[in-house]
């Protein structure tokens, strides 16, 4: 009897996950291995680090997802190293032999070598961080009320996001709109006029790889909910309390959150002829990486070029998502020995949102702003999130925020230590 050929997929992102789903109830043993026990729906970050939702509506259990299959074995570990010519991977929890190894860890934060910013900005890129944010926010909030130095306020008070990327302006539409809405209600004792919202991006506009159309109704929209958005603009460093930009300015601010991009996540044992710029995985047609057999990379660590992405694909969910289903598709034709299928991207088109009734969305014949965008951005986010559970609380925490520009959601948990002897 022939053996069954173990295909292990390093990361439970949008790629991960979906590789791991299409190849469910195959010929083959699916491992499935991720530091977290669950997958995070990283588009709506910006909601919990701004108490719209709870962290729990955009997780979802990795064993309650595969609760069904019958191939799909999952792992919690750290993954440490691979060993190509043994095909072996290390990880925290032991060693795993493969058959094929599939690598959709994804993306991290990048400071661009800048350890000050690293060590004093937030990042938002996964759920903990969202956590983290939360909750330094509603706790600036709480220091500003006992504040009585005009000067120490206005720096508790400025907020500095980084980054003019949908995540950026999605965050700063957020917290303009707290400003506006939430923070009379909750402080009614409190004068939080002086609260500031900048929003700093180094290209010649925000949502800059969108039409020109979104670019100016997201700029457009930023500014109407009173956000400074400043375009052409560098981040040199950030010390605690000032950034300091490369023109020579400076804002004081408490709070920076680093939106401004992402580099690839590294792992021993994949040779530098096969990484590029922006540590992100050479692959061929077949998401095979280069000069690595029965090794791939799919989703944003993943760089391919193709007649019409010279430069690579663009690391969105949609790609990331499609390249898994290639991908799956092209494992079982491999199980049945048939030629492999390319893989090329087919845009769908982008969004993003800036605020109620405010958003940008790009398809690939037309675009189109303002409320009927802001309505497909819901309705699409919605539709993508995996439990009909997850799918009814985030509609209805929507549809109440909609109603009431309230949410119940602003409860600070401060995270305990405890040294438990064994």
């Amino acid at each position: 009897m022939e053996t069954q050929k173990r295909i292990i997929i390093v990361g439970a992102g949008f790629a991960g996950l979906t590789l791991a789903e299409d190849l469910e109830n195959t010929g083959y043993e699916v491992y499935l291995i991720d530091r977290n026990n669950y997958h995070q729906f990283q588009p709506l970050l910006y909601q919990v680090a701004t108490a719209r939702l709870e962290p729990a509506s955009i997780s979802f259990p990795l064993r309650k997802v595969f609760q069904r299959s019958k191939n799909v074995k999952i792992r919690i570990a750290d993954v440490l190293s691979v060993e190509a010519d043994k095909k072996c991977l290390k990880t925290s929890i032991g060693d795993f032999s493969y058959d094929y190894l599939v690598l959709a860890y994804g993306c991290r934060t990048n400071y661009f070598g800048n350890k000050d910013l690293e060590h004093c900005a937030f990042p938002m890129k996964s759920v903990p961080e969202a956590i983290q944010l939360r909750n330094r926010i509603l706790q600036t909030f709480e220091d500003a009320v006992i504040t009585k130095s005009p000067e120490e306020l206005q720096y508790i008070l400025n907020f500095v996001i980084v980054g003019g990327g949908p995540t950026g302006v999605e965050l700063a539409g957020a917290l303009a709109e707290m400003k506006k809405n939430i923070l009379p209600k909750d402080y009614p004792d409190k004068d939080f006029s002086k609260l500031t919202v900048y929003l700093l991006e180094g290209s010649p506009n925000v949502l800059n790889a969108m039409s020109d159309d979104s670019k100016k109704a997201s700029r457009k929209y930023l500014e109407q909910l009173g956000v400074i958005v400043k375009t052409g603009t560098v981040v040199e460093n950030y010390d605690g309390r000032t950034v300091r930009l490369k023109n020579g300015e400076t804002i004081e601010a408490k709070n920076v959150i680093w939106a401004a991009g992402v580099t690839g996540n590294q792992i021993e044992g994949i040779p530098e002829t096969a990484i590029t710029r922006g540590n992100r995985l050479i692959v061929n047609r077949f998401n095979e990486i280069e000069n690595l057999k029965d090794v791939f990379a799919i989703g944003d660590i993943a760089y391919m070029t193709t007649p019409k992405y010279v430069n690579g694909h663009p690391q969105l969910a949609a790609v990331a998502n499609e390249q898994a289903k290639v991908l799956a598709k092209n494992f079982k034709l491999l199980a049945k020995n048939k030629p492999l299928k390319e893989y090329e991207y087919h845009d769908k088109g982008s969004m993003a949102t800036i605020g109620k009734r405010k958003a940008v969305v790009d398809l690939p014949s037309f675009s189109f702003q303002g409320r009927f965008a802001w309505f497909t951005w819901m309705f699409v986010h919605l539709m993508l999130i995996l439990s009909v559970k997850n799918k009814l609380t985030i509609f209805v925490n929507w549809a109440f925020s909609y109603f009431s520009n309230d949410s119940t959601l602003r409860v600070l948990i401060k995270p305990v230590t405890k040294k438990v002897d064994n």
